[in-house]
């Protein structure tokens, strides 16, 4: 199986700048790169116990020191799990993150306990879009933001892919944004890429 690593920008709209990127695990299908059809295939628990796994997210933050580095959680995990990862990620200075808030299993009822083991939740707006229920966006992305702000979380918009969507987010006083509008996803062909700002 052939994988690779594609990276995206986030932005901070307030100061126009790039403030970080997002890397999305892609697996070439048919001379193409697409989207594995799951990314639980090999569960949290045995990622986060595998010896190597650790070593490597450890020394891959040493060397992008002083740069920031984030661990995103699709599903959420239990409340015993999370506190184990939290004292272990933050004692290393890496900040942990649940992606995809509002849809699938990340209901507010299934992560508050895990929210303040956390230091970052992301909203994605395309999954929303895809599963025909865009009216709801502002509604979900207005509570989410608020979670955000009661738990002191730091909070980023995806799905941004046009002026209407970066308006929308303006408005409701959201700053860091992620999305196509912004640039698609490109293949890390060589590290240096993201250290020299490859996009």
């Amino acid at each position: 199986m052939n994988v690779s690593f594609f990276f995206q920008p986030q932005v901070d709209h307030s100061h126009r700048a790039v403030f970080g990127y997002e890397l999305l695990l892609r697996k070439e299908m048919n001379g193409h790169w697409a989207v594995p059809k799951s990314f639980t295939e090999l569960s949290l628990d045995k990622q986060a116990e595998d010896d190597l796994m650790l070593g490597t997210i450890i020394y891959l933050k040493k060397r992008l020191n002083p740069a920031a580095l984030t661990i995103e959680l699709t599903e959420c995990p239990s409340l015993n799990e999370i506190q184990k990862y939290s004292l272990f990620f933050h004692q290393h200075d890496i900040k942990l993150s649940i992606d995809d808030v509002g849809t699938g299993s990340n209901t507010f009822e299934n992560i508050r306990h895990a929210l303040p083991f956390v230091d970052q939740i992301k909203f994605a707006m395309q999954n929303l879009r895809m599963s025909g229920q865009a009216e709801r966006i502002p509604h979900e992305l207005a509570f989410w933001r608020d979670i955000a702000q009661s738990y002191h979380l730091e909070f980023i918009l995806e799905g941004v892919e046009d002026q209407g969507d970066q308006k929308m987010a303006e408005q409701q006083g959201i700053e860091w944004h992620q999305g196509y509008y912004y640039g698609k996803p490109r293949l890390v062909d060589d590290g240096r890429q993201l250290v020299n700002g490859g996009c």
